[in-house]
């Protein structure tokens, strides 16, 4: 029996779809700077997805953690948010820093989607 206020374990697709959000973060984050070293216009659209993407999924693995009612929105938002940031990162093929963002985001797409229909 649970004390009142206590929360259950996390499943282990929960903790999975918290570490891919925070790995994706990073990933988003280390090629924010990689862009920035680069300079020139072209790299707007890359950088808006890019901060896009780091904040959703910061804020999806926040609430996945706190059980927050709204996980599963939550996580459909952040899906989409990693799947525009991948095909954004794909405009640059022959950049490895980009293509390891574009498999960190597919990944954690992927895995908030399963959670998006799962009850939290």
């Amino acid at each position: 029996m649970t004390q009142p206020g206590t929360m259950t374990a996390m499943s282990k697709e929960m903790q999975d779809c918290v570490q891919a959000c925070m790995s994706c973060h990073a990933v988003c984050e280390e090629t924010m700077s990689s862009c920035m070293q680069m300079g020139g216009q072209g790299q707007m659209q890359i950088m808006r997805a890019l901060m896009d993407c780091s904040e959703t999924t910061r804020m999806c693995a926040d609430m996945m953690m706190r059980r927050s009612p709204m996980s599963a929105e939550m996580c459909a938002m952040c899906a989409k948010a990693c799947d525009m940031c991948a095909e954004a990162c794909m405009a640059m093929p022959d950049d490895p820093q980009m293509m390891r963002c574009a498999e960190a985001c597919r990944r954690c797409a992927e895995m908030c989607r399963a959670m998006s229909g799962a009850t939290m």
